[in-house]
């Protein structure tokens, strides 16, 4: 079997396994990189007001306020899987283990600004094959990768490949004559 056919099957049965995989990561992945424009992926930062540093809540307050609002997907410590600090905003963002939420607290007055779904922690579990398992995200992904990979160099061998054999032609003519 030439290199040619081996790399057409191969390329061909690699691109029909993986396309999934490929439509899916390239679509999330472009979802992830709008998603500070479009305000569905992700919700804007609020502005949490004026003050300086020494104006800003503890931390202590800050989980205190969250903890008042009474919000199913924060009820203890164990519900929130980080707290983001935006200084130039002077907000807090703290963000649930669950569903997806975020909570924005103003760091200056205590306010709660915003409460909201963040659908780009669900896009980005997508992308990395976390959504569906965490075997998915740590062998088929690295598998996907490599298999994307492998098409860009087999479609350039498979481009290529045919201009080489033209040349190797040619060039046994002129030295058969």
């Amino acid at each position: 079997m030439s290199s040619f056919k081996l790399f057409w099957n191969l390329h061909k049965w690699t691109g029909l396994i993986a396309a999934s995989f490929f439509a899916v990561t390239a679509t999330t992945g472009f979802m992830l990189l709008i998603k500070k424009r479009v305000a569905w992926i992700q919700p804007p930062t609020m502005d949490g007001g004026e003050g300086g540093i020494e104006s800003f809540i503890t931390n202590q307050e800050l989980f205190e306020i969250v903890f008042s609002q009474d919000h199913a997907d924060f009820q203890s410590i164990e519900d929130i899987n980080r707290v983001d600090f935006r200084p130039n905003q002077q907000v807090f963002k703290v963000r649930s283990e669950h569903n997806h939420s975020e909570l924005q607290i103003s760091a200056v007055t205590g306010e709660m600004l915003n409460s909201s779904w963040r659908p780009s922690d669900l896009i980005e579990q997508i992308h990395d094959g976390s959504f569906w398992s965490d075997w998915i995200h740590d062998w088929v992904m690295p598998f996907v990768s490599f298999a994307l990979l492998f098409m860009v160099f087999s479609g350039l061998w498979l481009w290529i490949e045919p201009s080489i054999r033209k040349r190797r032609r040619k060039k046994h003519k002129a030295t058969v004559m």
